[in-house]
């Protein structure tokens, strides 16, 4: 299995970075760094990768990660000193039997025949796994937010007084860090929650921007080496007592129209997007949301989505967020 790697905050403030391998305990704290980046910069600057640079590092305390998540102390596998300087976006309509909702929505809305979401995907499937060295069809993509968008594992996803709906998009999120020659790296994987607004993007697919603008939720673990060709796990919505919804979802390249490396290509062909230093969260799209099974979800709600080979679950609970009237003023 490989090498995971958590972000914990003590009781007393101070943070770490956490090596895990399988299971719940054995987990150890990684000597001399206090987050994910900064280990990810030792490892460009010693020329080796991020289990290299744990070694390199060592490791102390071991500690058990379900107590530690369960107590609130896991942070998102990534963030930045700078939250302006971490940027969260994505692409949609990735999944093979991603287009069908999307394809129904906006059929009804532009009256034709095959809308633009379903040729989208349909180039996805022809040309979105180039051979190597070829140029593949791009995608759909989307800006999401920057670091002030990032929620934790446990913590609450706000939902804001404007939104229509708040419905969960259970998928993978790539994370990279821009080396300090202009070169992208990808850390690893984790489990995500891209969070969004479907009635919204209903109502219209040009309001699809409008509808991403909106926080995510990063499991707790950052899966580090080549990311797994096949996941399969399960999204649940629970309310109160009740299970109010569930069902399987699956993602990893088989799963998929494009291959990672046509959505990353596509993605930092973009100089700036290249900036040295800065962070990256990607987050590779899904075929499986409650809205589409006629779901509405209202505060109080808790999402929880879980996927082999991630250890740990991803769960946060819907809150409103209070109205916020902005004001615009001349100076």
């Amino acid at each position: 299995m490989s090498l995971r790697l958590l972000q914990h905050r003590a009781a007393d403030g101070t943070r770490s970075v956490i090596a895990a391998g399988p299971g719940v305990d054995g987990a150890a704290v990684v000597k001399g760094v206090a987050t994910v980046r900064e280990l990810a910069l030792k490892a460009i600057a010693g020329k080796t990768d991020l289990a290299g640079a744990v070694a390199s590092c060592g490791t102390s305390a071991t500690l058990r990660l379900d107590v530690e998540l369960a107590a609130g102390r896991i942070l998102a596998p990534i963030d930045h000193e700078d939250p302006a300087h971490l940027m969260l976006s994505g692409t949609g309509l990735t999944h093979l039997g991603s287009a069908e909702s999307r394809d129904k929505m906006h059929r009804a809305q532009a009256e034709v025949t095959v809308s633009d979401s379903m040729r989208i995907f349909r180039e996805g499937l022809a040309g979105g796994k180039p051979a190597p060295g070829e140029t593949g069809v791009q995608p759909e993509w989307f800006y999401k937010g920057d670091g002030t968008a990032v929620v934790a594992p446990e913590q609450a996803l706000a939902l804001p007084h404007f939104a229509r709906d708040g419905g969960e998009e259970p998928e993978l999120a790539g994370i990279y860090l821009i080396g300090p020659d202009g070169s992208p790296f990808r850390l690893g994987v984790c489990l995500a929650n891209e969070f969004s607004d479907h009635v919204t993007e209903r109502h219209n697919y040009l309001w699809l921007a409008h509808s991403k603008l909106r926080q995510a939720a990063l499991g707790p673990e950052l899966l580090t080496g080549e990311p797994p060709q096949h996941v399969a796990g399960t999204s649940r919505i629970r309310r109160g007592t009740a299970l109010l919804w569930e069902k399987p979802f699956l993602s990893g390249e088989l799963n998929m129209s494009h291959s990672l490396a046509n959505l990353e290509f596509h993605h930092f062909k973009y100089p700036q997007f290249r900036r040295p230093g800065d962070v990256h969260v990607h987050f590779f799209g899904t075929a499986t949301l409650s809205y589409s099974d006629g779901v509405r979800t209202q505060p109080g709600d808790v999402f929880e989505i879980e996927a082999e080979p991630f250890t740990l679950p991803l769960r946060n609970r819907l809150k409103a967020a209070p109205a916020v009237r902005v004001q615009v003023r001349t100076l």
